[in-house]
Formats: structure tokens, sequence, C-alpha cells
């Protein structure tokens, strides 16, 4: 008696809140993972504010977010500690226990925070608990479920567990289940709205990654001081030998600039500038870089007279297999190329983005519908990329127009000698990539979010 008095007693909280009007103006964008790594839903919060909402940004705070939103007086940081330490006990055991106390945990967080009209929960790995708490959170505010689908928790699962372990389908059945009690749904492709209606029968609207307005070419003096900020820890920055013509100039790598008169020019016979973001996860598949970087290929044709420049790869990011792939490349050795793997700060990456020649992303979906955000940002760059093949990859890389898609690491080595050839010519395909991109890459992220969400959010209050 006493346990269904406290069930009903509950039911009735809940069911008077459900009834209650959510809190004007106020919206909760959740993040069962890291703010700082979280580009998409840190732009969220920043375009709620910039139309007056008073924001609560939840999530683990292991990396500073970008100091748009921490400057931001409408966007509130509600920090959740990240769960350590679980691993006593069989792993099944262990995982069971990490999901219920990640779901006391995050639903006591949610539930001491202002009341919301809105909760925005990002849809990314971990799906589990979040979409079911962030539900029972919404219900007991009276707020509006939004989520915003990015890819599913159990196609990551499937990597490791294989696509008919019990714990993935019983995965895949918890997002169709709890996907469905959602108000509104947003997704990143419509490949991704597609199968949400086919399989799960859930509508959503397809809200494209867009680049913030920070990513853009980075004007020539902004890119020396950059350099010359990283040539202080990492080598292949700094320059690789002095002329005498001009003692006084500062030189990094790549450029120089002009003791008298502050002029910055790029340097002569300077190397070409290749990054890679990533997360070093399973799902990046850096070893098709290292292949090619290993390779006698590229090093080869140098040596034959071919007109390639030396490299510089840099591959950014955090990760679980950072130390793996460091140890790969600490057994490499080149005469022509060069490879850092730095962490950089979050208003020095646009800028590293804005002054590259070329990028390579190497990641995969795990379930073929999602599009990865390092491509959109160094569009915004008016960076040209080579891509890895996957199913929906075509929705932002269009082939041969604004860059180039590989499917192993022998096709990735061809691209990167036919657009490095005669580098710096200002004529070849890396040159036209770039120019398309300056005529086509044009809305920014608050454009889009303006045309998409904004018009979802003022029709239903």
């Amino acid at each position: 008696p006493a346990v269904t008095g406290a069930v009903a007693a509950l039911l009735f909280l809940l069911l008077w809140r459900r009834r209650r009007a959510g809190g004007a103006g106020r919206v909760c964008v959740a993040v069962l993972g890291d703010l700082g790594r979280s580009p998409r839903m840190q732009y969220h919060a920043l375009a709620l504010a910039r139309h007056g909402r008073e924001v609560a940004l939840l999530g683990y705070l292991q990396n500073r977010p970008h100091r748009d939103v921490l400057r931001s007086e409408n966007i509130r940081l509600v920090p959740v500690a990240e769960l350590r330490g679980l691993r006593v006990g069989p792993k099944l055991c262990q995982y069971v226990l990490k999901v219920l106390v990640q779901s006391v945990q995050l639903l006591y967080t949610l539930l001491r925070i202002d009341q919301p009209s809105y909760i925005l929960l990002q849809q990314n790995p971990p799906g589990l608990p979040s979409i079911a708490v962030a539900w029972v959170a919404a219900l007991f505010w009276g707020s509006k479920l939004i989520i915003d689908w990015h890819n599913y928790g159990y196609t990551i699962m499937s990597l490791s567990h294989g696509r008919n372990h019990p714990l993935v389908q019983i995965a895949k059945w918890y997002e169709k289940l709890f996907g469905r009690l959602s108000d509104y749904n947003l997704c990143v492709t419509d490949a991704m709205k597609e199968d949400l209606w086919v399989n799960f029968k859930i509508k959503a609207v397809t809200l494209y990654d867009k680049p913030a307005s920070y990513f853009k070419e980075t004007p020539l003096d902004l890119q020396h001081n950059l350099y010359m900020k990283l040539a202080k820890d990492y080598e292949p920055f700094k320059p690789r030998y002095y002329r005498a013509v001009n003692p006084s100039a500062e030189r990094s790598a790549f450029t120089e600039r002009d003791g008298k008169s502050g002029n910055v020019v790029k340097s002569r016979g300077r190397p070409a500038l290749l990054i890679s973001s990533t997360s070093w996860t399973a799902l990046a598949y850096l070893s098709d870089l290292t292949s090619v970087l290993s390779s006698p290929d590229y090093e080869g044709f140098i040596k034959e007279g071919a007109k390639l420049p030396a490299l510089v790869c840099v591959i950014t990011g955090k990760g679980p297999l950072k130390d793996y792939y460091n140890g790969l490349i600490q057994k490499l050795h080149f005469k022509h190329i060069q490879i850092c793997t730095p962490w950089l700060e979050a208003e020095d990456y646009p800028l590293l983005l804005g002054s590259a020649d070329l990028g390579v992303c190497l990641h995969k979906s795990s379930s073929g519908l999602d599009l990865p955000m390092k491509v959109v940002d160094m569009f915004g760059c008016c960076l040209p990329v080579c891509a890895i093949y996957f199913k929906c990859l075509h929705e932002l890389v269009k082939h041969n127009e604004n860059g180039l898609i590989f499917r192993d690491s022998k096709e990735l080595a061809e691209q990167l000698k036919m657009l490095f050839l005669d580098f710096p010519s200002l004529e070849g395909k890396l040159h036209s990539f770039r120019q398309n991109l300056r005529v086509s890459w044009q809305q920014c992220w608050d454009e889009s979010w303006d045309q998409i969400v904004l018009p979802l959010l003022e029709d239903k209050e």
C-alpha cells in the first residue's frame, strides 16, 4: 500500500506539473557529454541567447566551451559530474550500474534548474539513459522535449558488440520507444530524417550543421601570429632555415613578418599545411592517413623530381586511441613530412582551419546517416577536403566540386599528389575547390537556425 500510494502521488504530481505552462523564455540545452566537444549544442545555446532566451547549458565541463558561450549573459553553464571509477565486477554489471547512477544524476540536475519551456536534448551516444530521463524531467516541468538526433546510440554499441547482441537490440528498442515520446525532433541529414520515419515512425526536421560565424578564412597577419604561437611547442611550425636577406624578419615555417614594416608574407618554398580533426576513436580511420604518409609514394615522387611540397600534417583532437596512434607516428621517419598532434584552444581551432591548405576527413558514421561536423567547419573556412566515403556523405561533400571522396589509402595518396602538384600555384583543383566554396558556402548557422528552428518554437508557444 505504501508503494502504491507513493506511485500514485508521483503520477499525480507529474500530471499536475504537465498541465502547468513551462517557464516562458527559458530553455535547457542538455548534453550527456563534454560541452567543449559539442559544438552543435553550443550553437543552439548561442542562437537561443541571441533571441533573448535564458539558456541552461547542461553537460560535462571537461573542455572549455567557446568564449562566446562563456561571455553570454543569457547562458548559464550547469555542470554534470562525469562518472568515473565503476570498473569493478563484470562489464555488464558495470554498464547497468553506470546507467542507473547516470539516470539519477541527470534527473537530479534537470530538476534543480529553473523551470524551462523547452528541453533540447542532444541525441548522441550515450542515448541511454538521456532520452528517458529528459522525458521524465519534461513531464515534471510541463516542458516540451526536443531531441536533436545526431546519430543512433545502438549503432555505436554495435561496433564493439555486433548488431545482434542483446544489449544492442535493447538499446535500439529503447531509442525507438522513448524517441516517439518527444514533442519535436531535429536531425542532421535528410537520410536520417527518412530513416527516423521509416524505422521509428518519428517525424523530424532536417537542420544541417552549419559553421559558426567565426569559422572563416584567416587573414595573413593572424595566420602568422598563430604559427608563431604554435612554434613555441611544436617543431613543424618552426622555420626550417633562415635566409640572410632580411635577418630582422620574424619567421615561422609558413610566413614571415618584416621587422621594419610589419608586413606579413608567405614564405617562399613553404610546406603545405594539411589538417585532419579527429576524435581518435574507431570511427576515425587514421590508418588510411598513416598508410599514405608512411608509404614511399609521396616522398618517392619528390626524390624523383616531382614538384610536390613538403607536408606539415596536423592532427587535432582528443580521444581514447590518441596514444596508440601517437606511438605509430613516432615510428615514422620522413625527410619531407612532419606530423604533430596538438590539442588546440577553442579560439585557435578555427584560425588554424582558416590557414590550412587542405583538410582530410577520416570519419565514418556508425549508422551512415550523420555527417562529420569537422568538414562543415572546414567548408566554413573555405578549406577544400578529401573525405573517406560513406553512404550519405554526398549531402555535404560534392566530389570534384568542393573536395574529393576517397575509399582507401591508395586513392587518397593519388588525390594528394594531384592536388599538391606545382603547389602553391593558383591554378589547379585545389584553388578551384576553394573558389567554389567561397561562392557556394555562404549561409552560416545563425541564418539556418532562424529559418528552421525559430519558427518551430514560435509556432508552438
